[in-house]
């Protein structure tokens, strides 16, 4: 198959974060199907744009792996405010409306666009018009509600055009891929999307990455290169954004701030980080870190030296419906989980018996479940045992791509 995938966050080779389709790509590479990626030009985390992108309207690159990529254009006020963030988006919804149009040659089988941002939608609504090709929308997180749970949407305008957008997108999609069970139940009993239109290929877990950084890795070493010898180390990997509320963090740090072997190390970028970054100095605290974003092979060499990680999020109800990504790379590292995310995540997490659930936005929670795993190691190393085993067996990302694989390949057999 041909295959366009639309995919504003799409990640480059080497940069951190969720890296989901660039992992599923290269299996769909490796099983000989072509694919071509509009993607934005600005960092979902950090919100900032790469020297060899400024100025360029589009930028065409391709991965090692033959994975063709469109950069096309994104405003780099991204994180200027609301304002300049629904530019951010509706610049790249039209720019990748016109790059499919007229930087792609040939003709693709299927879409496949991936959102949020929910305006993704929109332009596979108009290429699928256009060029008379079914597209497939995957749901990696329920927009508009996140957005208005987090306080990010608030315009009442904004909101009731989101919702209109959005039915207008679930309608004509052929299918619609959703990455936990709640997505599907959301969309079936609130959406009245037919249940059949349905299909799930959740987050999952890269053992390729995972078990490469794990061979001839020091621990020991590691830890000693960078001054942490002896410390029970918590690690998050991720955005430091609003929804991801990392004050929690501090605060536990705050709480924990007597015990000097315990040392939480938070990695990634976002909007909010230099206000996280103040916080700690204002506090005087030093045994919280905030490290810069490193690539994929980078971020689980952290993991690997880690005692546990975490996985964390805004106490709101949307989130409640989602599985982190940053949950399978602790599993695919044998690591156990402090899951400060209710719901899916927490049932997740229990029903692998590799971690324990943290009450959202609760510091003392936090802090007396880090301390309980300092004091019980064995446990610890149980429980990671566990989520590897668990996320082997149900969420192996390279089985997961041919699954995926199977059900854009069932739309154009019906097409």
């Amino acid at each position: 198959m041909r295959i366009l995938l639309i995919h504003q966050f799409f990640l480059d080779a080497t940069d951190g974060g969720g890296s989901r389709f660039n992992e599923m790509t290269k299996v769909w590479r490796e099983e000989g199907h072509e694919i071509v990626v509009l993607a934005g030009t600005v960092h979902y985390a950090s919100g900032l744009k790469a020297e060899k992108y400024k100025g360029k309207y589009f930028v065409k690159e391709e991965l090692n792996n033959g994975v063709q990529i469109i950069r096309c254009f994104v405003s780099d006020k991204y994180n200027a405010n609301f304002l300049w963030r629904l530019w951010a988006y509706f610049s790249f919804m039209f720019s990748a409306f016109y790059a499919g149009l007229f930087k792609t040659k040939g003709k693709f089988d299927l879409i496949l666009v991936s959102s949020p941002p929910l305006f993704v939608g929109i332009t596979a609504y108009w290429l699928s018009f256009f060029k008379r090709i079914p597209y497939l929308f995957e749901v990696r997180d329920l927009w508009p509600e996140s957005a208005i749970d987090t306080g990010v949407l608030k315009n009442a305008f904004v909101i009731k055009l989101s919702y209109w957008l959005e039915k207008k997108i679930y309608k004509h999609a052929k299918k619609i891929n959703v990455l936990t069970p709640a997505f599907r139940n959301t969309l079936i009993e609130k959406k009245n999307i037919a249940s059949d239109k349905i299909c799930f290929i959740p987050n999952a877990a890269d053992f390729s990455i995972a078990e490469k950084c794990a061979q001839n890795f020091n621990a020991v070493e590691f830890k000693r290169k960078h001054g942490w010898d002896n410390k029970f180390i918590i690690v998050y990997v991720g955005a430091h954004g609003i929804a991801n509320h990392l004050i929690q963090l501090v605060e536990t740090a705050s709480l924990l701030a007597q015990d000097p072997d315990i040392l939480i190390l938070s990695i990634g970028s976002g909007m909010e980080k230099m206000s996280l970054e103040q916080e700690v100095k204002k506090r005087q605290l030093t045994n919280i870190l905030f490290l810069p974003p490193v690539s994929k092979n980078e971020v689980f060499q952290f993991i690997l030296a880690a005692d546990m990680g975490a996985s964390i999020l805004k106490k709101a109800d949307t989130f409640k419906t989602i599985y982190s990504n940053k949950t399978f790379d602790y599993m695919a590292s044998k690591k156990p989980i402090l899951m400060a995310i209710d719901g899916v995540s927490r049932e997740l997490i229990e029903q692998a018996q590799a971690g324990s659930f943290v009450e959202p936005e609760n510091p003392k929670d936090f802090a007396a479940k880090i301390k309980w795993y300092k004091e019980n190691p064995a446990v610890a190393k149980a429980q990671g045992e566990n989520g590897y085993r668990f996320a082997k067996q149900y969420f192996d990302r390279s089985v997961l791509a041919l699954q995926y694989i199977d059900e854009m390949q069932d739309i154009v057999g019906k097409d």
